[in-house]
């Protein structure tokens, strides 16, 4: 089975998305110290970036939080993309609306960065099942099977509600350090929650 997979959603796929990708791995390894068990994957709306490494300032702000930018190449969203995911978290609410156009059978696993992290405060943590099993050579489906949960609890949730205004990052690019650091603070009010959520 292939690890729980978490698609990260913005523009153009240098600053936000790869943020939210490279924050949220570094929280599930300092929630698990094993690679593997949570696969963090993102990519933009539009290709115009298609190949290119991470926004310099973002790149720091993925640093100075225990991350690491290497590796990282742009890519465009592909429907693919979509299916492979177990969760989607767009950057906007335009986004998820775009995410929803490709694949309206992705709606109930798709959410806008902020709404999910408003809703995970409020999942259950006891109604999940375990994360970890007495063979830890089971443990990564354990994880997917309670993200899966977790996903699914987040969706009735929301119910029919639409994300509020809040719930949107703003777009850093071409500004500074400062609104970075904001952003790179908001996406890890909701990637560290879930990490924790994750792997109690």
């Amino acid at each position: 089975m292939a690890p729980f997979t978490v698609l990260h959603v913005c523009m153009g796929n240098i600053c936000r998305s790869p943020m939210a990708e490279r924050l949220l791995d570094r929280a599930v390894r300092d929630r698990s110290g094993e690679p593997g068990l949570v696969r963090s994957v993102s990519a933009g709306t539009g290709g115009w970036h298609e190949g290119e490494e991470m926004n310099p300032p973002a790149a720091r702000q993925v640093r100075s939080r225990r991350g690491t930018p290497d590796g990282f190449l742009a890519r465009k969203l592909r429907g693919d993309f979509i299916d492979e995911a177990d969760l989607i978290l767009t950057a906007t609410a335009d986004q998820f609306d775009y995410v929803v156009a490709l694949r309206p059978d992705a709606a109930d696993r798709t959410f806008v960065l902020g709404e999910f992290g408003r809703l995970l405060a409020a999942v259950d943590a006891e109604s999940l099942p375990p994360a970890s099993l007495p063979d830890s050579d089971g443990k990564p489906e354990a994880v997917h099977t309670r993200g899966v949960a977790i996903v699914e609890a987040a969706a009735r949730l929301r119910g029919s509600d639409a994300p509020q205004p809040g719930d949107d990052l703003d777009d850093p690019w071409g500004r500074g350090d400062q609104t970075f650091q904001r952003i790179g603070d908001e996406i890890e009010d909701t990637t560290v929650p879930l990490a924790t959520l994750l792997i109690p």
